[in-house]
């Protein structure tokens, strides 16, 4: 069986032939609104998860048709390629990674990709599987996770690892192939651009530009139809969870989450919205809402700017640790998304907190390998890998 399109098409303006009808901004999701308009926000059970999730708008969709696409052994890692579907939009894809040839019950974790400003890929930057890889994610993981895969160094250290396309990312993308009128000059003028600087982007780099043009209205949309970008994407999280919890050969009583940058701020949520989530890590994604607000508007996406999230707290009030929870914070003394001063408060405000270890690198916005290796050894004492 196939797996999922990890990328659909996107349009250029200068197709003669490009039907003039548009698909709409919500192209392979047209079941979306009457899910949403059908369920409420998810409830966690405590104050700050359900006021989290009523602000965000998350939801908890229920997982169906798990297959197992392929599976392959490839050093020291027994892989799977899975795919689900969940009630609204395309299949997700993902890959489930355990040391080869260990079949006891391991810790699970739930490994969460970066926005990284593409959507062509997803989780694949996270992995290396038996196959070439996805041209994205290895430049992904060259750049930013100093040519590691984290997923199968964790795998190798003793735990199953989950990592999946999550909303409007990879498989779960969303067609561009015929835009609105408004995101088709915005494609115009983008490809002028190209044009002036005698840049020839692939089809790749096409649809990367041509998402961040769309998350503009695809944000919009979700607010009107009772969610938001970082709603939408939780609750495609908390799905993957669920699987992970219920994988054969994985401790549903030992669990954690970890990403970079975006990926960071999607296990900080996850941990808030599930108290399954006993071990986070969360890699160059802290600092004070007063150090981004306003000046760091325009430096990041909706998934960071979510409408009426200050309500619930600040970043660093979302990240505490709860009852029996723990989390790593690694900071990059060098990072130019997240200002020093906005970083050393929020490590300040967690810094009495049960359960917090904040940790500051000499890096910039990316997940080095001395980052990951301490990443691995508080995982693997927090979860007994």
């Amino acid at each position: 069986m196939t797996s999922p399109d990890p990328s659909p098409a996107v349009s250029r303006t200068d197709d003669a032939d490009r039907p003039a009808r548009p698909l709409g901004p919500l192209a392979r999701y047209g079941d979306w609104p009457a899910y949403l308009a059908e369920t409420a926000p998810h409830e966690p059970g405590d104050e700050r998860g359900d006021a989290l999730a009523r602000t965000l708008g998350a939801r908890r969709p229920v997982v169906v048709d798990i297959r197992v696409e392929r599976t392959w052994t490839t050093g020291g890692v027994d892989g799977a390629e899975l795919s689900w579907q969940l009630p609204y939009g395309p299949r997700t894809r993902a890959w489930m990674l355990r040391p080869a040839g260990v079949r006891d019950p391991l810790p699970g974790l739930l490994a969460l990709h970066c926005h990284g400003g593409v959507r062509s890929v997803g989780a694949e930057q996270l992995l290396e599987t038996d196959r070439a890889p996805h041209p994205t994610a290895a430049r992904l993981r060259r750049d930013i996770y100093d040519g590691r895969a984290p997923a199968n160094d964790l795998a190798r250290a003793g735990f199953a690892v989950l990592a999946h396309d999550t909303f409007s990312w990879g498989s779960r993308a969303f067609d561009l192939s015929r835009p609105t009128p408004r995101l088709a000059e915005h494609m115009a003028a983008r490809e002028a651009l190209w044009r002036e600087r005698g840049e020839e982007p692939d089809d790749h780099d096409r649809f990367d530009a041509f998402s961040t043009l769309h998350e503009d209205s695809l944000a919009k949309a979700a607010g009107m139809l009772g969610t938001s970008l970082a709603g939408a994407v939780a609750s495609d999280d908390l799905a993957a969870l669920d699987v992970l919890a219920g994988m054969p050969g994985v401790d549903a009583a030992r669990l954690g989450a970890f990403g970079l940058s975006g990926g960071g701020g999607r296990a900080v949520l996850a941990a808030a919205l599930d108290r399954r989530v006993s071990a986070t890590v969360v890699t160059c994604m802290m600092a004070t809402f007063a150090s981004l607000v306003p000046a760091e508007i325009d430096t990041h996406s909706w998934l960071l700017h979510s409408p009426g999230i200050r309500s619930v707290g600040d970043w660093p009030d979302l990240a505490r640790p709860g009852t029996g929870q723990t989390a790593l914070v690694q900071y990059g003394r060098r990072d130019p998304l997240f200002p020093p001063e906005g970083m050393r408060a929020a490590d300040a405000a967690l810094a009495e907190s049960p359960g917090y270890t904040g940790s500051f690198h000499d890096a910039g916005h990316v997940s080095s390998g001395s980052m990951q290796d301490e990443a691995r050894a508080f995982l693997a004492g927090r979860l007994r890998a």
